[in-house]
């Protein structure tokens, strides 16, 4: 029994005595805790992400000098083109675009057609084909189902009969 008020009671008085059996659960719960937490989380991320993102980084390489040229002749052509992603509450994701040559004139003769780019998950991906509106000027448009909310990349490519002439990428948020 403690001898003043404000004195604690000591061990022996309370009745508990931390063992070395204590101190073994102890330490194991908080092992097969954080083992728990690792392996959910690990769980979560090989789930979410499928770690692909090129099939051969040897042949993208390859294709670099290309690629820059491409770029080139793209932006000496002054093509004016503007596209625009809109998502409607039932999950449509509608693309819309306007492609104009360098005098302001409609492109001709070019097919259009954009991806959707889920940033973690190629699987969610939506490939949507442009088709001009008709009695318009250089306006295209295409649908996508099961657009969820949220960031996405835009990848817009056209193609003419010798092959990809156009190509933008862009990162935009849907709602």
């Amino acid at each position: 029994m403690p001898t003043s008020l404000n004195q604690k009671p000591t061990a022996e008085e309370s009745g508990f005595r931390l063992t070395g059996r204590h101190v073994l659960f102890i330490l194991l719960g908080v092992f097969a805790f954080v083992s728990a937490v690792n392996g959910v989380m690990i769980w979560k991320a090989i789930g979410s992400f499928p770690g692909v993102v090129t099939e051969s980084s040897y042949r993208d390489s390859q294709r670099f000098n290309r690629n820059i040229v491409a770029a080139h002749e793209q932006a000496a052509r002054g093509w004016q083109v503007d596209a625009h992603a809109e998502r409607s509450p039932d999950g449509r994701g509608v693309i819309r675009l306007q492609a104009k040559d360098a005098a302001g004139r409609p492109l001709s003769g070019i097919s259009f057609h954009a991806t959707l780019q889920h940033p973690a998950n190629r699987t969610l991906d939506h490939v949507v084909a442009l088709a001009p509106l008709p009695g318009s000027d250089g306006v295209y448009e295409g649908v996508a189902t099961g657009v969820g909310e949220g960031k996405w990349g835009l990848e817009v490519e056209g193609s003419d009969d010798k092959g990809r002439v156009f190509l933008s990428q862009n990162s935009l948020y849907l709602r």
